[in-house]
């Protein structure tokens, strides 16, 4: 194994330490053993058995699949947690998007200001770009959920899939806000110093030997770990205020609002505080995508791809659950990419059929993800990880003790 293949590794380090203290059951200590061990374990395994090509593919595929993960967390603290009906999910994802790349790149310059055209450039580092687009969401949010949170199940949806084709559409016809139709190019990446001259000025030498033998080719595996810090983050944070009182109370109104204002709560102020909850989040994944794809438009945020899938997703994984909500993102997305492939394979057999019948494989795609839809809700719909009821963070406690 050469020199560069261990620097690749090397991403896969942390993920996989945080993967593991996530999944591996036991006392902290333990955990934290085990999943060191897992780590380097499968680092080692991945790096050995895999060639550069493959390795890339991974790291890009988890990259996606983890920007996945955290829309569906977003949706699983609006529906999961409160039970709204937000079919409106690319108005938030694209709304981080475009907040972001505006915040983070610069004006255009020269000949391609005259075909390249946006309301302003900050350049402004990264994570700012991340923050200013998951406040700008929340906001979003905030002024939708006062009058579309009076409405309820299917007329919620309706509502809210209306707001995110308005706002797709108002990206789509003006061209001075984000260029309108065109993409909007040269979105920053971060951190792309690790790995392609000249090397980022915080970097210590031996970090930077270290990374030597990586180009810029190798950049997928530096984004692979931002964003998997950036959904380790975001998981503990939810979690942490999933299983508080307000965790508890947003279940409440989900399950027996009526019960849950009959008991004094501001039923209203809570439905309101988890949808610009959710919308932070959902802001933030649309961030980490721009810099992800570099160059956006209005196409990336059709509700097909921004909203029903992120759906399956965490109806497969099991709303209320955020674990669930990242498990089925990896294995809706993996049945996405898959399609792709077989659909490839199946081509010369497909010809046989029609010879136009090949093009239309998206359509085949869709309908396998109809399908496994449907199969959700007849057979599994609670989702691959149920829901875990929780009364009390000390009510396992209380039961280890007798």
């Amino acid at each position: 194994m050469d020199s560069a293949q261990l620097a690749r590794g090397s991403f896969f380090i942390l993920p996989l330490f945080l993967l593991g203290l996530m999944v591996i059951p036991g006392s902290r200590l333990v955990k934290v053993v085990l999943s060191i061990i897992a780590a380097f374990v499968i680092t080692w395994l991945l790096a050995t058995s895999l060639n550069a090509g493959v390795f890339t593919y991974v790291a890009s595929f988890s990259t996606m699949a983890m920007i996945y993960a955290i829309l569906s967390l977003g949706l699983n603290s609006q529906w999961g947690m409160s039970g709204h009906v937000n079919f409106g999910i690319a108005a938030f994802f694209s709304i981080g998007a475009f907040t972001s790349a505006l915040v983070t790149t610069t004006m255009p310059e020269g000949v391609l200001a005259s075909y390249s055209a946006q309301a302003f450039g900050l350049g402004m580092p990264y994570l700012v770009g991340i923050l200013v687009a998951g406040i700008v969401s929340a906001i979003l949010g905030w002024l939708v959920a006062i009058p579309v949170l009076r409405l309820r199940a299917d007329f919620l949806a309706i509502a809210t899939l209306g707001i995110a084709e308005i706002i797709r559409l108002i990206f789509q016809n003006e061209r001075w806000l984000a260029n309108g139709p065109q993409p909007l190019r040269g979105i920053p990446q971060p951190w792309l110093c690790l790995v392609k001259q000249p090397n980022c000025s915080w970097e210590p030498q031996w970090l930077v030997d270290w990374l030597s033998p990586l180009g810029a080719r190798d950049y997928s595996f530096v984004n692979f770990l931002i964003v998997a810090v950036l959904l380790a983050v975001i998981y503990l944070l939810l979690e942490r205020i999933s299983n508080s009182p307000w965790g508890r109370m947003q279940r409440a109104i989900r399950d027996e609002e009526q019960s849950a204002a009959m008991s004094g709560k501001a039923v209203t102020y809570f439905r309101i505080q988890s949808f610009v909850i959710g919308s932070f989040i959902m802001g933030v994944g649309g961030a980490i995508y721009a810099s992800y794809m570099v160059a956006i438009d209005y196409s990336h945020f059709l509700p097909l791809y921004a909203t029903f899938i992120i759906w399956v997703m965490l109806m497969l994984g099991g709303s209320g659950n955020n674990k669930g909500a990242i498990l089925g993102a990896f294995v809706i997305w993996f049945v996405w990419t898959g399609t792709e492939t077989m659909i490839d394979w199946l081509a010369p057999a497909l010809r046989l059929i029609s010879d136009d019948l090949p093009s239309r494989g998206a359509y085949l795609r869709w309908m396998l993800v109809a399908v496994m839809l449907g199969a959700i809700v007849l057979f599994r719909p609670q989702g691959i990880l149920k829901e875990r009821k929780r009364v009390s963070d000390f009510m396992p406690r209380a039961k280890a003790g007798k």
